[in-house]
């Protein structure tokens, strides 16, 4: 792989797109382009960590696949049913208001009927800090329950990009709640996170918006 390629290879989709304008407004080559768009990504950190931090990034996604494949295979190979052995969690974090109190709902779920469901009171926060926090909740009880198959699912995008990419593409504010997210999921081997859209992880918002309850109206005075 020459540098052009090593640089495309490492860029992300908005990347390669300033990178097209900076060669259109300066009159760049597509090289020159790419190394200046991806240095000011990488900051104080230099290109050279940030290359390395996205060739991690893509060996770790290669690998998910891989896995991911070989359980499809392993599950067509017993006839098409799922594993009995899979563990599956739902996260969902709420805030009332946005920045306001916050309320965390998961539900994890395995083999023999397991089904463990929280619905705890998360203080004051944002919405993503809500999100992380149930995530983190259900992943603490995943560990417990040695649940190292388990799939996590939950509705927030912007959690489950931030956990999954790098960390020169995370949100600072973030960092506390993503490394403490990626500790814990160091100790599931085989768990992945994938975002399901709102209306199929309702139980979990339930379980959110149950653990804080919206304050009752106060009483009209005559």
């Amino acid at each position: 792989m020459n540098d052009l390629e090593l640089l495309r290879a490492a860029a992300f989709k908005t990347e390669l797109a300033a990178s097209r304008h900076l060669m259109a407004r300066a009159g760049l080559g597509e090289l020159e382009a790419l190394t200046r768009t991806l240095a000011h990504s990488a900051g104080l950190a230099g290109l050279a960590h940030l290359l390395a931090e996205r060739a991690a990034l893509r060996l770790h996604t290669a690998q998910q696949a891989a896995r991911r494949a070989a359980l499809a295979g392993a599950s067509r190979t017993r006839g098409g049913g799922a594993s009995q052995a899979a563990w599956r969690a739902w996260f969902d974090g709420s805030a009332r208001p946005n920045p306001g109190r916050c309320g965390l709902g998961a539900v994890l779920e395995g083999p023999g009927g397991v089904r463990v469901e929280l619905s705890r009171d998360g203080g004051y926060g944002n919405s993503s800090e809500a999100e992380y926090l149930a995530l983190n909740a259900v992943l603490k009880v995943a560990v417990d329950h040695q649940a190292n198959d388990v799939l996590v699912c939950g509705d927030s995008q912007v959690v489950i990009d931030d956990v999954n990419g790098p960390d020169s593409a995370g949100a600072p504010s973030l960092r506390a709640y993503r490394d403490a997210a990626r500790a814990l999921l160091a100790q599931l081997p085989q768990a992945q996170l994938r975002w399901i859209p709102r209306h199929k992880n309702s139980r979990a918002d339930a379980l959110s918006q149950r653990a804080v309850p919206p304050p009752s109206p106060e009483p009209t005075i005559c």
